[in-house]
């Protein structure tokens, strides 16, 4: 395991992303954090919005696409939907991980579908090959390797670490 990213620069990299949407999401908008990976970013991103003087709803929707593989099936599927009516409000979505654009297009859509006013993606990490559905925010460019830790895991491993580091193969 090779260590990428520390503890300090992601939260440097959280903080800068907390100043962006300061002026855009306030007291009227839902965060909805991507369960399971984005858990991690998403407390640190609420924790850095709330000190700006914003208090959005936090909410989650959980989807998955990986299951314990570490490719992406290729299909997204609702494994536990939001807790709060998002209907008049626009949402920040919260993921880990960029890469095929799957699954914020698909949050996005579902949030839509429910009444969401608009919707803004964010992700921690955009990989190389990332592609689809534009993005709104990116904390860190990644390389192409398999990343485990700060939410990202394999197969259920490794979510916990408190930094960002390639696996080895």
């Amino acid at each position: 395991m090779r260590v990428l990213l520390n503890a300090e620069e992601i939260a440097a990299r959280v903080d800068a992303l907390a100043d962006g949407f300061a002026s855009q999401v306030d007291d009227g908008w839902t965060v909805v954090a991507l369960l399971q990976g984005a858990i991690p970013f998403a407390a640190d991103l609420m924790r850095a919005i709330e000190k700006r003087g914003r208090h959005p709803i936090y909410d989650s929707l959980w989807l998955e696409s990986y299951r314990d593989a570490r490719q992406s099936s290729g299909k997204v599927v609702v494994r536990a939907d939001i807790s709060r009516s998002i209907e008049g409000r626009p949402a920040l979505i919260v993921d880990d991980v960029f890469d095929s654009g799957r699954t914020i297009a698909y949050a996005r859509a579902h949030l839509m579908a429910k009444g969401a006013t608009k919707t803004l993606g964010c992700a921690f990490v955009r990989k190389p090959q990332a592609m689809g559905e534009a993005i709104d925010a990116i904390g860190w460019d990644a390389p192409d390797d398999f990343l485990v830790g700060y939410g990202m895991d394999d197969a259920g491993r490794y979510r916990g670490l408190p930094f960002i580091a390639a696996l080895d193969p």
